[in-house]
């Protein structure tokens, strides 16, 4: 995992009691923790229990955590051990081995948590970058992103935009993402 300055200040300044802060990696991190539920195929009742046991227990932990870089791995390691917990309180049939932690996981499933941590940290950024755009470059996107695809000349009279703009605007709002320090980020690395 890599050392994300904005995840080590983000836990630092939860540590000290400040709420944004604390909102802000629950926002970052919960696409991480439901992830996980869903890999251990969890109906959403027992996934929420498994998520506020999760963040009941980063509560209980923080001051502890020696390393804030780790959270992600920290809270892949928590959620997975729920998840193994609420299967066994189930009845459902769960893997009879070693306790999962991040020293004993199979290489496979190490990347996969790995991956899930990269994804929620990738998506984060984009969430953050994405709100930092004029509410006008955000229709656009939102638009060009449709499922169904919403045809340029809807979009343009939508947006009150020539049709042939809507491809040149495009382009400014993408360079304009990539240049957002939280995207930057991850291009560089």
């Amino acid at each position: 995992m890599r050392n994300d300055p904005r995840v080590i200040d983000l836990v630092i300044r939860a540590r000290n009691g400040e709420r944004a802060a604390w909102d802000a990696l629950v926002e970052r991190y919960s696409p991480l923790v439901w992830s996980i539920c869903r890999r251990w195929q969890l109906d959403r009742i027992d996934a929420q229990d498994v998520g506020q046991a999760v963040w009941v227990r980063l509560v209980e932990q923080l001051d502890n955590l020696r390393d804030p870089a780790a959270l992600p791995g920290w809270l892949a390691t928590t959620t997975t051990r729920e998840c193994y917990r609420v299967l066994g309180s189930t009845g459902r049939p769960v893997f009879d081995g070693p306790a999962f932690d991040t020293e004993n996981l199979p290489d496979v499933q190490t990347a996969t948590a790995e991956d899930e941590v990269l994804l929620a940290e990738r998506h984060a950024a984009l969430r953050e970058a994405f709100a930092g755009l004029p509410p006008d470059c955000q229709r656009l996107l939102a638009l060009l992103m449709a499922d169904p695809p919403v045809p340029y000349a809807e979009i343009s009279s939508r947006l009150g935009i020539a049709v042939g703009s809507i491809g040149p605007y495009r382009s400014r709002i993408l360079d304009k993402l990539r240049r957002h320090p939280a995207i930057a980020a991850l291009i560089d690395a």
